[in-house]
């Protein structure tokens, strides 16, 4: 479990929480309100690690017995909140493992804390935000609820009002490139995929980075894109069930529009500074210039025209066929 000095991004974040810890003004409940792997689990756990510090600084030691304990979560005073249904949090779950347990002081003799996390929060049906509502209103001044969230607006408002919360912000390119290549030795033209696909989340920028399936259809996806000219368009059909075998076809088209993006910027530029394939940059220098800046932007447009004909429901293989035909004519 990282302390704080781990965390890549969230500055502002992390200071207000060392400085809660510092100045001794913790409040009684925190909303983490971000998108999904974007960093809420891992400030909690900090939060949570450096409360019960035995070194009671802002920063966790990392080393007594309390931090050990939180890095194997199996402090006594450091509660998850768990719950059986996968889509729903219940009144009986935060009665039986919050409400019942807030009176009983801190187990630990060298706890000054309680501290709930309660992860997907955004799950917690209007009965249970209600029982937990009795909690926040009068909580004991050891008591602190994290409520991690991808959806801060469906909390009652009662809970908002209560709450002080912090919404994660993206975190810059430049910090999740370095990451990716010092911590995790992604080589450099991945690294710079994965991060201008995770868009600012550190979390689905590591997980891209170790995905066979993404780096699979990556591979696929630029095969097409450097052959799609030479494909007859009989053969397209091919390629489309090829495609649809993928799960996430958000995932391609987004692929799809950072290379054809790509072009048209080198294009406009005629420089490979700021393209994301680099390594393909032969290749997207040769299309630039046989393409029209018509012709690109034709092909982002109906990029995004066929991922919404998809979230309606119209029928997959026809429209990725016709998608696959209007590149096709535009980058000859």
């Amino acid at each position: 479990m990282p302390g704080f000095s781990e965390i890549i991004g969230h500055e502002q974040i992390i200071d207000h929480l060392q400085n809660a810890i510092r100045l001794n003004k913790v409040s009684h409940a925190y909303i983490l309100n971000g998108a999904e792997r974007s960093g809420k689990m891992m400030l909690a756990e900090a939060f949570a690690t450096a409360l019960q510090c035995e070194q009671q600084t802002a920063e966790p030691c990392l080393k007594c017995r309390s931090c050990r304990q939180a890095e194997g979560k199996n402090h006594p005073d450091i509660i998850y909140l768990t719950h059986e249904k996968p889509n729903t949090i219940s009144v009986d779950d935060v009665r039986k493992q919050i409400n019942d347990s807030v009176t009983v002081k801190p187990y630990s003799a060298q706890s000054k804390y309680k501290v709930y996390i309660i992860d997907e929060a955004e799950k917690m049906n209007e009965q249970a935000q209600n029982a937990l509502l009795k909690t926040i209103e009068e909580p004991p001044s050891y008591v602190v609820i994290l409520l991690l969230t991808t959806n801060a607006d469906s909390f009652l408002q009662t809970i908002r009002s209560r709450c002080v919360r912090l919404n994660l912000k993206a975190v810059s390119d430049e910090k999740i490139h370095r990451m990716l290549m010092k911590k995790y030795q992604v080589v450099d033209y991945k690294a710079d995929v994965c991060t201008a696909f995770a868009q600012g989340n550190v979390g689905k920028a590591v997980m891209l980075a170790g995905s066979s399936d993404f780096n699979e259809l990556k591979d696929k996806t630029v095969w097409l894109v450097r052959k799609i000219g030479e494909i007859e368009v009989y053969d397209l059909m091919e390629e489309v069930k090829a495609i649809g075998g993928f799960s996430r076809m958000d995932d391609f088209f987004d692929l799809l529009m950072m290379w054809y993006r790509d072009v048209l910027f080198y294009k406009a530029s005629g420089t490979e500074q700021g393209i994301i394939f680099k390594e393909q940059i032969h290749e997207i220098a040769r299309q630039a210039e046989r393409s029209s800046y018509q012709g690109l932007n034709d092909i982002l447009n109906m990029i995004e025209q066929t991922r919404k004909r998809l979230r309606s429901n119209v029928n997959q293989d026809i429209s990725l066929e016709l998608l696959l035909i209007n590149i096709k004519e535009n980058i000859e």
